[in-house]
């Protein structure tokens, strides 16, 4: 099973690149849209600029395996974040949305080794992720459950992430011990009689001898 952070977890990795530094600005941008996507990292760095929508209802339209299209909302936090990027690009439809130094397209390495990076600094804060494996499929991951535990159906939530059928999302879906626990507080216990033992005067004379 694969595990997922929590979201406490999640944004203490989106605060810990320096939003100072272009590669810290990119990174906070690109690791906040790979959390509010859901997207694989292959989505991810496919992302162009002229992908994005950032006016009334942002959002940015994913491509996805089979050239499948998909459009997925952005929260404002997100959009901000992108909009603060942008001007550090040069900004045409066709540019990457998160680019290397020499303005190409990230590898699926390098995104791994920022997002390694990122889990490193916010080590410090949140001690819990010393020593954890964390790659962007966690991200994906953890966006999966917390839309879960948010009470977001499981139809949506593959259509979210690209699913073809929510049998696919159900695969690697798992509800945590939070969720268990609800779920078994939602079915009334079956009422059950006390069972006493009535002890036999043989099992008294045993005792005393003891």
């Amino acid at each position: 099973m694969i595990g997922f952070l929590s979201q406490a977890e999640i944004a203490a990795v989106l605060n810990a690149p320096d939003g100072a530094s272009w590669c810290g600005q990119r990174d906070r941008a690109m690791l906040a849209t790979l959390y509010n996507t859901g997207a694989r990292v292959s989505e991810l760095i496919g992302m162009r600029v002229g992908d994005v929508v950032l006016e009334r209802s942002a959002s940015v339209r994913i491509h996805g395996k089979g050239r499948k299209e998909r459009i997925v909302p952005l929260w404002r936090s997100t959009a901000a974040q992108i909009q603060r990027w942008l001007p550090r690009i040069n900004a045409i439809p066709d540019q990457p949305l998160f680019p290397n130094r020499s303005s190409g397209h990230m590898t699926r390495s390098a995104v791994t080794d920022r997002l390694k990076l990122a889990c490193k600094l916010a080590t410090a804060r949140c001690p819990q992720l010393a020593g954890r494996h964390i790659s962007p499929h966690t991200f994906r991951h953890a966006t999966a459950m917390h839309m879960l535990q948010a009470g977001v159906d499981l139809t949506v939530i593959a259509l979210w992430l690209g699913h073809e059928s929510p049998a696919t999302t159900h695969m690697y879906v798992e509800a945590d011990l939070t969720m268990k626990e609800r779920a078994l507080s939602a079915v009334q216990a079956p009422r059950i009689k006390p069972c006493r033992i009535k002890p036999t005067d043989r099992l008294f004379q045993f005792l005393a001898t003891l």
